[in-house]
C-alpha cells in the first residue's frame, strides 16, 4: 500500500481562501458566479474538518453570508413600480470587499519586500569625531555676510557709473594674497570694515569670496567679541 499526503494551503482569513478561488478558477471580480464560488468555499470548509483543522468563526460567518447572496440571486424578483429603477446587484458588498481586501493585499506584498530589504542593513549611531580646528566664537556666516551687505550698501552711492569707467576684473586668488598681506602688515589682525574701506561694489564681492576661500582653508579666522561689536579677521 503506498503513502500519500495531501497539502492543504493556509490561509489567512476567509477573504484570503476567497481571493484563492477567484485566482484559481480566473473568475471576474465584477460578475461572481456565486452559486460555483459558494461550493467550493464549503468544500474547503468541509476538507479543513475532515483533517481535523479548527475552522475559525469568520469562515463560517463568510459561508453564511456567501449562502445568503445565493439564495437572493435564486429568489424570483419583484417587479419593479418604475421600469427606470435600477435593482440592487446581492454581489455589490462582496464585490467591494474583496477589491478592498485585494488593494490591501498588494501593499502588504511591497512593504513586506521593503521590510526584508532593510533587514540587508544594519544603523547606527553617528560617531562623534575629533574636531581640530574649532569654528569661529560668538560669529556665525550670517553676522559675516550681514556686515559684507552692510559694507556695501553704505558704499553704494559712492561708486562711479559703469558708463563712464569700464568693468575691472577682479581674481579671487588675488584678493586672497592681498587679505594675507593686509594681514600680515597688521600684525596679524584686521578689522572687518578696515579690508572693506575702499573699492566698487565688484571687487567687494571678490574680496568677501576670497576671505570665505581663506576661511574655509582655515588660513584665517574671524572673530567678534561682544554681539555688535567689529569684527576682526585674524591670521592663525
Amino acid at each position: 500500500m503506498q503513502d500519500y499526503t495531501v497539502k492543504l494551503d493556509a490561509f489567512e482569513g476567509p477573504m484570503d481562501l476567497l481571493m484563492h478561488l477567484i485566482e484559481k478558477n480566473k473568475i471576474d471580480i465584477y460578475d461572481i458566479p456565486v452559486a460555483a464560488l459558494t461550493e467550493q468555499y464549503i468544500e474547503y470548509l468541509n476538507l479543513f474538518k475532515e483533517f481535523n483543522i479548527e475552522v475559525a468563526s469568520e469562515f463560517i460567518v463568510m459561508a453564511a453570508t456567501l449562502l445568503q447572496i445565493k439564495s437572493r440571486l435564486m429568489l424570483p424578483k419583484p417587479l419593479k413600480e418604475k421600469p427606470e429603477e435600477e435593482e440592487e446587484d446581492p454581489r455589490r458588498e462582496l464585490v467591494e470587499r474583496i477589491l478592498e481586501y485585494r488593494k490591501f493585499k498588494k501593499i502588504s506584498l511591497v512593504l513586506n519586500s521593503m521590510a526584508e530589504e532593510q533587514e540587508r542593513f544594519f544603523s547606527r549611531e553617528p560617531a562623534k569625531l575629533p574636531v581640530h580646528q574649532l569654528p569661529p566664537e560668538h560669529l556665525s556666516l550670517d553676522v559675516l555676510f550681514e556686515a559684507f551687505r552692510t559694507a556695501v550698501e553704505v558704499r553704494e552711492e559712492l561708486s562711479i557709473p559703469e558708463e563712464i569707467v569700464a568693468r575691472e576684473e577682479y581674481s579671487i586668488q588675488d584678493k586672497m594674497e592681498e587679505i594675507l598681506i593686509l594681514l600680515q602688515q597688521s600684525a596679524g589682525k584686521i578689522s572687518f570694515s578696515r579690508l572693506f574701506h575702499m573699492g566698487t561694489k565688484t571687487e567687494f564681492i571678490a574680496l568677501f569670496l576670497a576671505l570665505l576661500e581663506l576661511i574655509r582653508m582655515k588660513t584665517v579666522y574671524a572673530r567678534q567679541a561682544d554681539l555688535f561689536a567689529e569684527i576682526y579677521i585674524c591670521l592663525r
